[in-house]
């Protein structure tokens, strides 16, 4: 596994030593490596949801929406 030093503020610092003397990381790099793992996940979903913009945006003009048919679809469903 590489290596990585990084600068912190020492509120940030005592904060994340802090979430490893809580007992949900086993050290201050678990802690660090989880919320790399969260941020890739969130870069992935919201990736996602731009491409999916971007392809409504290119399935043409809008067009308008009944939703009382679309509920009463739904019920014969």
């Amino acid at each position: 596994m590489a290596t990585m030093n990084i600068s912190l503020p020492e509120a940030m610092k005592a904060y994340a030593e802090a979430q490893a003397r809580d007992g949900r990381f086993a050290n201050v790099s678990d802690y660090m490596r989880d919320l790399i793992r969260r941020d890739q996940e969130r870069a992935k979903a919201r990736d996602e949801i731009q491409a999916l913009a971007e392809q409504g945006m290119a399935s043409g003009p809008p067009r308008p929406f009944d939703m009382a048919a679309f509920l009463a679809a739904r019920r014969k469903a």
